[in-house]
């Protein structure tokens, strides 16, 4: 039997399905050293205690990923027979994501109902111009075009069903001078809330600022000065960004919102 969710909203259930890079990308920066640990996972973790059935991918740990969801079956066996999938893709590949679509649609019988976009790369660059070209292209690749193509993915079944949820993973970079794509990101939100809201179709985004346990922070010796730095004095947890994630997810009267999570930083 499939769970019926305690929600005041959407059908009687569906498939919960994140892209990203449930440890970041293996040739960037900001890895984490666990995918147990990243945002990714915590978002998972809380929506799998809702119901809600899942399709996770990642770039490179097969090995922390198959892990990760071996726990959240095995932690949710006795309530509900929730699915899992895993599907390794590099999201800078439209190929790859049409290959990864095809997975899901096998394992799943349906595109998903719920997208949270949350690959990201990055690193700090002193001058603009001195950014390769091929460094760019790669950066707006994933931070910019991929959520692009996964939203033209499951656009189409959002709107059959009148009902879906999207959710990019944006950064505080796109509120300031950042040319990571976040700003790009955030735009395409607010024009696809407009779009979509006829068919309700809920699209936000979330903008974490340093994040803790994700690997953001280069050693553990930085973090003192990195959160001398934040008004709260912290770091983020990445439970605290699924929090945000969770309640966008649930809550279906907001949309085309960009919710900073900085810790008092603006």
């Amino acid at each position: 039997m499939e769970p019926k969710l305690n929600w005041p909203i959407g059908p009687d259930y569906w498939s919960f399905w994140r892209v990203g890079t449930l440890e970041q990308l293996a040739k960037g920066h900001y890895r984490s050293n666990s995918v147990l640990l990243s945002i990714g996972a915590a978002c998972a973790r809380q929506l799998a205690a809702k119901g809600v059935h899942l399709a996770l991918t990642y770039s490179t740990n097969v090995s922390s990923t198959s892990s990760l969801a071996e726990e959240l079956k095995s932690k949710h066996s006795d309530s509900y027979s929730l699915r899992v999938s895993i599907h390794k893709v590099d999201v800078s590949s439209a190929d790859e994501i049409q290959r990864m679509f095809e997975e899901i649609d096998q394992q799943h019988n349906k595109r998903p109902d719920i997208l949270v976009s949350n690959a990201g790369y990055g690193k700090r660059v002193p001058q603009v111009w001195d950014i390769s070209l091929e460094e760019f292209d790669y950066t707006i690749n994933v931070n910019l075009r991929a959520s692009f193509i996964l939203v033209k993915g499951v656009v189409e079944h959002m709107k059959s069903q009148r009902w879906g949820r999207i959710v990019f993973m944006s950064s505080i970079a796109g509120q300031g001078g950042g040319i990571n794509g976040c700003r790009g990101l955030t735009g395409m939100m607010k024009n696809l809330s407009t779009r979509l809201a006829e068919y309700n179709i809920s699209v936000n985004d979330v903008a974490p600022a340093m994040i803790g346990e994700t690997g953001m922070i280069p050693s553990a010796a930085a973090i003192p000065e990195v959160a001398a730095g934040i008004p709260l004095g912290r770091l983020g947890l990445p439970d605290e960004v699924a929090n945000v994630v969770t309640m966008l997810v649930t809550t279906g009267y907001m949309t085309g919102q960009s919710l900073l999570l900085g810790g008092g930083l603006k």
